[in-house]
């Protein structure tokens, strides 16, 4: 991917799922960047390099001005936002403000193997109640309720050297998030042009209700790329190709 200049002005910026952080873009950034492309990566509050801002607190307002507080702050005027797994339900709640304070700024919604909610949903609403239930006891178990410890990267698809960067770079979930209820306009929302990626090759149970819905309903742009639920980790360059088309149809 030779470096060029973005004529459109788009930049694109890239949201992490839960347990992650920006590390978690290392890979890709440099490629998307590489193609000329301005491209940045937020970490939420109270994981990653934030896991020292972790408090009961820490919720779905705290992450979504985490968003956008760094859309303001690089004065971004037009953007692809890309939210991956728990970020799927993020992303759609910042759509949900910058379309009401911003019209026109986000060109695209990317959802990386991401939650795909509908209004007054929770993260947790779509999940098995084995799964639910089994979270809770984490949670509590390991932090009195704070937050809920990640699993071991294997369950991303990955392994070796892969799955031990992951697994030392993960920091504690906080478990607010899993239960709140989130709120939006989805005529605002969907209004934006949007696409799903789907990560096949081993696809993550907890996905499941987001894969099938966005292959029954119109307006879904959906791409397949077969490797697991962490594709900046396990497959960067294809990752950033479908990326990079997506920002080009902005133009």
């Amino acid at each position: 991917m030779p470096a060029s200049h973005d004529p459109s002005g788009t930049a694109i910026v890239l949201v992490h799922g839960s347990w992650h952080g920006a590390w978690c873009w290392k890979r890709v950034l440099p490629l998307l960047r590489g193609a000329g492309v301005d491209t940045h990566a937020v970490t939420l509050t109270g994981v990653g390099e934030r896991a020292h801002l972790l408090s009961p607190t820490v919720g779905i307002n705290t992450h979504i001005q985490d968003v956008i507080g760094l859309i303001e702050a690089e004065e971004l005027e037009r953007v692809v936002l890309v939210g991956h797994s728990y970020a799927g339900n993020l992303i759609t709640c910042v759509a949900d403000r910058l379309q009401r304070a911003h019209p026109g700024l986000l060109q695209h919604l990317v959802y990386l193997d991401a939650g795909v909610p509908d209004p007054g949903n929770s993260w947790s609403t779509p999940h098995s109640a084995e799964t639910v239930a089994k979270r809770a006891a984490e949670a509590q178990r390991s932090s009195g309720g704070l937050s809920f410890p990640p699993p071991d990267a294997s369950v991303f698809g990955l392994d070796g050297a892969d799955r031990d960067w992951v697994n030392r770079r993960q920091t504690p979930q906080p478990y607010r998030l899993y239960h709140e209820t989130l709120l939006f306009d989805p005529a605002l929302v969907w209004s934006i042009p949007h696409s799903f990626i789907d990560c096949t090759n081993p696809p993550l149970a907890t996905i499941d209700a987001a894969r099938k819905r966005v292959r029954s309903e119109p307006g879904w742009t959906v791409y397949e790329l077969a490797t697991g639920h962490d594709p900046m980790v396990s497959a960067p360059r294809e990752l950033a190709q479908l990326l990079l088309k997506v920002h080009s149809s902005c133009r």
